[in-house]
């Protein structure tokens, strides 16, 4: 049997996935997780800390295991670009078929422009670090161009896992193959010449 604060993280999880967090309230929460209002406010105190914790408990493992493979790769000079990104990417793999709900409620927080104060919260320090293994592995890109291309890949991460896309992509094809397929398109990107444009705006 669930006990009170998981049953209200699992409800809580489920609503904001199918309606959004902006129109899931906390008396729609309690009424469905049969909890009264003392309950939800005792274990999170309002409707934010509890989406904080709904997102700390699915990321916090991803994320040690993110700075175990990065730190594995910063301790290796011959790390490949692919090597960094899948240090960072694929832990996410996992999870992302185990939990698909909470894949669709990072797909509403990103759809109601959310997404921003949590990467802030859950993905900043992990994702520094990150970029700076992976500026030693492409030394030859200047700075901006870095930041550029770290902009876009951000973009296409938080797109591949949450968006909905405008091109739809084809039938079939779990987690790990989308993010396999996602690394060997930045990593090209990453490696790509820097061209004349680019040049003379940094």
């Amino acid at each position: 049997m669930l006990d009170t604060k998981h049953k209200i993280l699992e409800t809580a999880e489920r609503l904001f996935a199918e309606q959004g967090y902006s129109a899931t309230s906390m008396r729609h929460i309690i009424a469905e997780a049969g909890v009264n209002l003392a309950a939800i406010h005792y274990h999170f105190g309002s409707k934010e800390d509890l989406l904080d914790e709904l997102v700390a408990r699915r990321v916090g493992p991803v994320n040690r295991e993110r700075v175990a493979a990065l730190e594995r790769c910063a301790a290796d000079p011959k790390a490949t670009v692919e090597e960094i990104m899948g240090a960072f990417l694929l832990p996410i793999a996992g999870p992302a078929e185990d939990h698909p709900q909470f894949i669709r409620l990072m797909g509403r927080i990103y759809a109601e422009g959310l997404l921003r104060g949590v990467i802030e919260k859950h993905f900043h320090e992990v994702s520094t670090r990150f970029l700076a293994i992976l500026r030693k592995a492409v030394p030859e890109v200047p700075e901006e161009e870095f930041l550029w291309r770290a902009h876009y890949l951000f973009g296409a991460v938080a797109h591949t896992m949450c968006g909905s896309p405008l091109v739809p992509p084809p039938v079939g094809g779990d987690f790990r193959s989308r993010i396999e397929r996602l690394i060997t398109f930045a990593a090209a990107g990453f490696r790509a010449a820097v061209t004349e444009t680019s040049e003379v705006r940094g």
